[in-house]
């Protein structure tokens, strides 16, 4: 059996640094805790790619001793601790001592300081653990950070890291954490040269919500301040319509310390239980101050997550104040007027001239294998009536009448065909295969409630969902026009500027390219702005902030980022979605002979994209059965 033997330094430091140094965000996060620490009121944070090749930070806190340079890198030393029971009343961001020993083992560190009462500063260099002689230095009061290279001799660890869009996220997310928790330091982060954002010290916390996170959230919070013995819950929770499909903009603080908790997390959910669809999340800052010995930040390396003493008096006290404000508070919408896009907008179709948009769309019936979705012409038998409420709630396509052994009409822009898809037969119906819909002789349907098709077949019948078919029919001509490179694109005369939290908007760029072939137009304008230069047509009567925040809401909810499949499925599924019929709207028969046509002519039509079912059948023999015609 192998001797046991003590590892060496640079082995312990590696290790510790997998624990402590997860990305650049987690560097980032380190030195800007040292900062608080040392008492700085300006934090300069400067990144190049990402953090990959250049993390550096500066403030002007009280700066390191030249003699304490050698020890600011070694493992387990600190001065923020002096005995065991300082680990009960922890008042610092930062006391492991691993930190600056974890990132100087993984990267080539470069430390400058200077205390207020030092005539000059000292310079120190920690190359991959092995450290310089300590050097005279010029500089102002405070410390300067440089770390290079990050995971230069740790290739595996260097390969994980994801793109540059994606780590600059990170960064920002930490740099945006620390704005938040601790008001009184001004913070600026710049990235390749470029400003992503600053924050003056003197900006109360709410200026601060509205810098990180624009007006769409900071016009619609409410403040909390509610005091119970020792404990003091304060901050701003955002009305229910600022909602979130990701609990990510639920920001949780303790003693000016960003965490993540469970407990308060489904205090919060609670809160607003009611007031929330299912899957949706609410957008809060709050901020839990405690006496330290009611807490343990001993927990994890990364001093993410804690212990209470008390959780269960905590949850009760979020749960009762946010839901004591909600009560209080005006929560009934606001009327908006519907944005007007198509005056200030022109239709683009690929290798097309600009014509005008067309009002709503129409699915036209097929022939042979091919069919085509054209502007919609209202039947000369259905007179043009004033809109119902229900059919003017975002419907974009209607069902023209289906004609026999006719060829699909052309318009004089042209049309968008495109090719049947190939579907097995045995998947071309949701019935039985005896479906009187593919027969000569038409099919006898009716519709209920303007909700639901009931279809006779010859084994029984069929009650069809409307919506959710031709969800499903949408949705599969859709595809065929991504995979043709066929999307029709609403361009934009003046691009609409979107503003976003820096995080947000680095995550839309990152997936620019797979959002174009679905028809969005995108374009970084710094600090946070994306211009929308283009969106899909289908899609005309939603605004594109609206669009932006449906897409990063998709992107953030599932635990890794969705592949490039995934994300165009899921989006053209919301388009089908919000350009189907829907409940409500009243069908010819014609219109509804149609949609069965088209039933026919794709796949998977027993489901909408969603996973709902399109149909139920109901046999012959079941309907027997039940009036007693049979035993």
């Amino acid at each position: 059996m192998p001797r046991i033997h003590i590892l060496p330094p640079d082995v312990v430091n590696k290790i510790a640094a997998g624990e402590v140094i997860e990305r650049p965000s987690s560097v980032v996060k380190e030195l800007l805790d040292n900062a608080v620490d040392a008492g700085a009121t300006q934090i300069h944070i400067d990144v190049a790619q990402g953090g990959r090749e250049l993390i550096r930070v500066v403030d002007n806190g009280c700066g390191f001793e030249a003699e304490d340079l050698p020890l600011a890198f070694a493992s387990h030393a600190t001065s923020k601790l002096r005995d065991p029971d300082d680990l009960f009343s922890i008042r610092t961001m930062g006391f492991r001592g691993e930190a600056l020993a974890s990132i100087g083992s993984v990267s080539q560190v470069t430390l400058e300081s200077r205390s207020a009462e030092a005539p000059r500063g000292a310079r120190i260099e920690c190359q991959g653990g092995v450290l310089s002689k300590v050097e005279a230095w010029n500089g102002p009061t405070g410390t300067r950070i440089e770390v290079r290279n990050l995971f230069y001799n740790t290739p595996a660890r260097r390969h994980f890291l994801k793109t540059q869009a994606t780590e600059m996220g990170h960064i920002t997310e930490a740099a945006t954490r620390l704005a938040l928790g601790v008001p009184r330091i001004g913070v600026k982060l710049t990235h390749n040269d470029r400003d992503v954002f600053e924050i003056p010290a003197s900006s109360s916390l709410a200026d601060r919500i509205r810098l990180c996170f624009g007006k769409e959230v900071s016009d619609f919070l409410l403040p909390i301040d509610q005091t119970h013995g020792p404990v003091r819950l304060r901050g701003f929770m955002a009305d229910p319509r600022v909602e979130r499909g990701h609990a990510r903009m639920q920001y949780l603080f303790v003693n000016g310390r960003w965490i993540r908790d469970r407990t308060l997390g489904h205090a919060i959910q609670e809160a607003y239980h009611g007031l929330l669809m299912v899957g949706r999340y609410a957008v809060v800052f709050l901020f839990l101050d405690l006496p330290p010995d009611q807490v343990d930040v001993n927990v994890h390396p990364t001093k993410a997550e804690v212990r209470f003493r008390d959780s269960q008096s905590l949850h009760h006290l979020v749960r009762s104040t946010l839901r004591q404000q909600l009560q209080r508070g005006n929560l009934i919408p606001e009327l908006k007027v519907p944005m007007q896009t198509a005056a200030s907008s022109a239709f683009i179709r690929p290798g097309a001239s600009p014509a005008p948009m067309a009002g709503s769309w129409a699915l036209m019936p097929p022939q042979g294998r091919d069919a085509a979705i054209l502007p919609f012409t209202p039947p000369p038998t259905r007179p043009i009536e004033p809109p119902t409420p229900a059919a003017d709630m975002g419907q974009e396509f209607m069902i023209a009448p289906l004609e026999a052994d006719t060829a699909p009409p052309v318009s004089e822009q042209g049309t968008l065909g495109i090719n049947e898809p190939s579907v097995p037969d045995h998947d071309r119906s949701i019935g039985p295969a005896t479906d009187s819909a593919c027969s000569d002789v038409p099919p006898k349907v009716i519709q209920l409630h303007h909700a639901y098709l009931v279809l006779e077949t010859a084994e029984g019948m069929l009650v069809i969902d409307q919506h959710a078919l031709h969800e499903r029919i949408l949705f599969e001509q859709l595809k065929e026009r991504v995979r043709t490179g066929q999307v029709e694109s609403q361009r934009l005369l003046i691009p609409e500027p979107v503003d976003l939290p820096p995080a947000e908007a680095s995550l839309i760029l990152e997936h620019a390219e797979a959002l174009a072939e679905i028809g969005f137009g995108l374009q970084d304008f710094g600090h946070g702005t994306i211009l929308v230069t283009a969106y899909p047509a289908p899609l005309h009567r939603r605004s594109p902030a609206e669009l932006l925040r449906r897409v990063v809401d998709h992107l953030l909810q599932s635990a890794k980022p969705p592949t490039r499949e995934q994300l165009q499925n899921d989006l053209l599924a919301l388009m089908a979605c919000h350009a189907a019929i829907k409940a409500g709207d009243p069908l010819s028969q014609d219109e509804m002979l149609s949609l069965l046509q088209f039933r026919h002519l794709v796949s998977d039509t027993h489901h909408c994209p969603h996973g709902r079912p399109t149909s139920l059948f109901f046999s012959k023999q079941e309907l027997d059965r039940q009036f007693r015609r049979i035993l």
